[in-house]
């Protein structure tokens, strides 16, 4: 079930299509999902809940056809790898991929070892890929490293244009997200025809803040379903690390993540003819629908965005000589029309928050720890007393 689904609209925009980042055209997105065991933690047995997610920017050679791009941390208490190369740039040159907090090197490196076989007779071929992290550790087993190279093959493998999976799948499939289970959430928004018709869609891996700070189209939702009615996966997992067993070690108290922690990362993508800069204006903008939400980007939190723009294709096979100069023709949304895509990303950001937390389904993780999904019809009655009750679907 998704917000326009279940009658919760988000924002003034309409969706695209599909409601997703693939409603932006070439985007594809796949996941693989590692889910196995039970009971107590044994490092490096399990149980595991974990896996990655990757989005492809566009359907030709990513790692050769680069798009232009930009970023903006929120905070920094994370990681997105290859951000110094698309902030000196302005480019994004292959498959962005998330996963889990300890699994960044292994994604990263898989995704070189992906493209340098891909482009094996190219003496010269490099790369900096783009991996993000949020942590996993209150369900999965995260020192384990039980996340692969094969499982990023496979989840490239498995990219597809279309409906996305959400919640408990790919990278997202052990994360909490307001002390509910939260996971992968994605959302559109498109532009009206006067506004240019561009369509912006994000994608999150949703993993942070606490409960009495959600909201959700304004309304205070956690503060009405507090951790007293639906418990937190974090106290769930304090008391496990408390306890501990003789398998595995307790984790100390600065060493939890906890409510004001967890994290989030973003990417967003347009068809719009953007800019390096404005694609790093866009990438701000996230930020504004994540505080709609009631994200305050704690000190323990990672929030980081990027936005890449595919208006601008064929950066690398357009190049023209002319009078001995190469150069290639460009195209860009001027300033005074580019306030309607600010628009879109911020709606487009926090309909995918919404969206993971309502894909999210109760998981119970290692040593017993329950992340619990958000009730719909709880949802709904808290809705309904603030005057927002179930409306028609928009698009």
């Amino acid at each position: 079930m998704r917000a326009r689904e279940l009658g919760v609209r988000i924002g003034l925009l309409d969706p695209g299509p599909l409601d997703a980042i693939t409603d932006v055209p070439g985007v594809l997105v796949g996941h693989t999902t590692l889910i196995r065991g039970d009971g107590p933690l044994v490092v490096g047995v399990g149980p595991v809940r974990t896996g990655v997610t990757v989005v492809v920017p566009h359907e030709d050679d990513v790692w050769t056809e680069p798009l232009f791009a930009g970023c903006h941390r929120l905070n920094g208490n994370g990681e997105l790898t290859g951000l110094e190369w698309v902030r000196e740039s302005g480019l994004l040159g292959g498959v962005i991929a998330i996963t889990n907090t300890h699994s960044v090197g292994t994604v990263r490196d898989a995704l070189v070892g992906h493209a340098a076989r891909a482009h094996s007779n190219d003496s010269v071929f490099w790369s900096l890929p783009v991996v993000g992290e949020t942590y996993d550790g209150a369900l999965n087993d995260i020192n384990g490293f039980h996340v692969q190279p094969h499982h990023v093959d496979e989840a490239i493998a498995s990219a597809r244009p279309g409906p996305v999976p959400e919640g408990n799948v790919g990278g997202g499939t052990g994360m909490v997200c307001h002390e509910f289970k939260g996971g992968l959430g994605t959302a559109s928004r498109r532009g009206t025809d006067a506004d240019g018709g561009w369509t912006v869609g994000a994608l999150v891996q949703a993993n942070y803040g606490s409960r009495e700070l959600l909201r959700i189209d304004g309304v205070p939702v956690g503060q009405q379903i507090p951790t007293s009615e639906v418990p937190s996966a974090w106290d769930a997992e304090e008391l496990a690390g408390t306890a501990g067993t003789d398998a595995a070690p307790t984790m100390s108290a600065s060493s939890r993540v906890g409510p004001g922690g967890g994290s989030i990362i973003v990417v967003l993508a347009t068809d719009a003819p953007l800019l390096p800069h404005q694609c790093e204006r866009l990438a701000q903008r996230a930020s504004l629908g994540l505080g709609r939400m009631g994200s305050i980007a704690s000190h323990g939190s990672g929030d980081i965005i990027l936005a890449f723009a595919t208006g601008n294709r064929g950066l690398s096979r357009t190049a023209a000589v002319r009078d001995g100069r190469e150069t290639v023709d460009l195209r860009m949304v001027v300033d005074k029309a580019i306030s309607p895509l600010f628009q879109a990303a911020v709606e487009s950001v926090e309909a995918a928050v919404v969206n993971a937390l309502l894909a999210g389904e109760t998981m119970t993780g290692r040593d017993g720890v329950i992340a619990h999904g958000l009730d719909h019809a709880r949802l709904l009655d808290v809705m309904a007393r603030y005057g927002r009750g179930p409306r028609a679907p928009a698009g």
